[in-house]
């Protein structure tokens, strides 16, 4: 078992209105850089911050990575670069609430040659097995790899 904490500091002095109060806070984790986040700007966020629905996406995709690149590394499949372009859709409910209803990531990945070239794209159908983060959710989270070797 293993235990993550953090601080979340908000920067704010008031909720006087929905319009007016800062949206901004911090994260600390203990040894680590501050992440500051906010709003998304639809929630009158701050575009150039990050936001929950970014960090979400940004863990599935990062888990996704971590988890392949375990699963390569033990098959002895050397690989040589990995891009994602990750997209969510969060749908907002009447009531004012929301959630996910999908995660699709499409890493391209590039591999030393061709012999383990089958292996290495069937990896990502298997890494939603162990993959914490996306274990951890509600919602699909599809994968629609391009593994290419050189």
């Amino acid at each position: 078992m293993h235990h993550y904490r953090l601080e979340l500091v908000w920067s704010g002095d008031h909720t006087r209105s929905y319009e007016t109060y800062t949206r901004e806070h911090v994260m600390h984790i203990a040894g680590k850089p501050a992440l500051i986040g906010t709003a998304d700007p639809v929630f009158r966020g701050v575009a150039h911050q990050h936001n929950p629905e970014d960090l979400l996406l940004a863990a599935l995709s990062g888990c996704h990575l971590l988890t392949y690149l375990a699963l390569c590394a033990r098959a002895r499949i050397n690989v040589l670069s990995y891009r994602d372009h990750a997209e969510g859709t969060l749908v907002l409910t009447k009531d004012g609430g929301g959630q996910f209803t999908e995660v699709t990531l499409r890493p391209v990945v590039e591999i030393a040659g061709e012999p383990m070239l089958e292996k290495a794209h069937v990896f990502h159908s298997e890494v939603h097995k162990y993959c914490f983060i996306a274990r951890s959710v509600n919602f699909p989270v599809r994968c629609v790899p391009d593994v290419r070797y050189r």
